[in-house]
C-alpha cells in the first residue's frame, strides 16, 4: 500500500466509477482496478459494492476514506511546508463565489507581482468552499461573510448590496407567489438571505427552480421566466441597458461581505501569505489582522 494507492482509492470513491478515476488520473482503467483489488487484498476487505452503473463505498470503504482523506490531507500540506520558499511560486488554490466580480484588479495585481504562481480558480456557492477549505482541498476561498467556524481565519474584502432582479420594472413580494425563484443550489448565502427574508414575511415561493451558473440563472431571468437575487453589482451593466430592473431589498438582508477565508491552522506558504497581503493592499483595508471571531 502507498499514498498513490490511497489517492486512486480517494478519487475512485468520489466518483463511484472507474473509468471516471481513470481520466482524471490520466491512467488506463485495467491499473485503476488492478489497484482497488490490491488494495482489498491488503485490508482483507472488499471495499466497494459493484454494480452495473458503477461502484459505491461499503461500510468499510467508508471507513477507510475517512482515514484516506486525513491522510492526503496532511501529506499535501507536508508537501506544501517543505516545498514554500521565501518567493511565491507553485499552485495556489482558490475558491470564488461565482457572483463575486469585483477582483480583476486583485488577481492581476498578484500574478504581474508573482509570475511564478500558478494561480486556480474554482467557483461555487459558500457552503461548499467553506468545505473544502476546512478539508485542506482548497488554499483560501472568497466567500459571504461573516463565517462562524472555530478552524477559519477571515479578511474583509468588500460590501455588496443584493438585489431582487425582474425583467419588469414593477416588483412587490405577491410576485413571488406568482412567479418561480430561480436560484443557486442550497448553499448560496443569498438564497440563505432570501429565505430567511421570505420565512419572516410568511411568505411561501410558487416555485424555486435550482441553476449551477450565473449566466443560466440571468438569461433566464431576463427570458421572463422568473425572478432571482444577486449582488446589485453583477447586474448593473445589463439593469442600466434597461434589459433587467433591480429591486431593492430591505435590511436587514440586503447587506453582505465579502470575505477571503483560510484554515488557520494550516501552513500559510509565501505565496498565501503575499495573496492576503495583496487583497489588504488592494482592497485598502489597513490591516494585516483578520476579523474577529464572535
Amino acid at each position: 500500500m502507498d499514498l498513490n494507492d490511497l489517492r486512486i482509492f480517494q478519487t475512485v470513491a468520489l466518483h463511484g466509477s472507474i473509468s471516471k478515476a481513470a481520466q482524471e488520473l490520466s491512467y488506463v482503467q485495467s491499473n485503476v482496478t488492478a489497484r482497488i483489488k490490491l488494495l482489498e487484498r491488503e485490508l482483507h476487505t472488499e471495499l466497494f459494492y459493484r454494480h452495473k452503473r458503477g461502484m459505491v463505498l461499503n461500510t468499510e470503504g467508508k471507513r477507510l476514506l475517512e482515514y484516506v482523506n486525513d491522510i492526503l490531507a496532511k501529506f499535501d500540506e507536508m508537501r506544501k511546508v517543505f516545498q514554500g520558499s521565501a518567493t511565491p511560486s507553485g499552485i495556489l488554490e482558490i475558491g470564488i463565489v461565482e457572483t463575486v466580480i469585483a477582483l480583476p484588479e486583485l488577481l492581476s495585481s498578484y500574478l504581474q507581482k508573482y509570475p511564478n504562481v500558478d494561480l486556480s480558480l474554482k467557483t461555487g456557492v459558500t457552503e461548499q468552499l467553506l468545505q473544502e477549505v476546512i478539508e485542506f482541498k482548497l488554499d483560501g476561498a472568497f466567500v459571504t461573510g461573516p463565517i462562524q467556524h472555530p478552524l477559519i481565519e477571515q479578511y474583509e474584502v468588500f460590501q455588496e448590496e443584493l438585489v431582487i432582479v425582474s425583467r419588469g420594472t414593477d416588483f412587490s413580494l405577491d410576485d413571488i407567489t406568482a412567479k418561480p425563484l430561480l436560484l443557486y443550489n442550497k448553499g448560496c448565502s443569498y438564497r440563505a438571505r432570501l429565505e430567511s427574508w421570505l420565512l419572516d414575511e410568511g411568505i411561501v415561493p410558487k416555485k424555486i427552480m435550482e441553476f449551477g451558473t450565473f449566466d443560466t440563472i440571468i438569461g433566464s431571468v431576463a427570458a421572463g421566466i422568473g425572478l432571482t437575487i444577486v449582488p446589485k453589482s453583477t447586474v448593473s451593466l445589463v439593469a442600466a441597458q434597461g434589459n433587467l430592473h433591480c429591486h431593492q431589498v430591505p435590511d436587514p438582508y440586503r447587506g453582505i461581505t465579502t470575505v477571503f477565508i483560510r484554515r488557520k491552522d494550516s501552513h500559510i506558504t509565501s505565496s498565501v501569505r503575499a495573496f492576503i497581503d495583496e487583497i489588504i493592499d488592494v482592497g485598502n483595508v489597513g490591516s494585516a489582522l483578520p476579523l474577529a471571531q464572535s
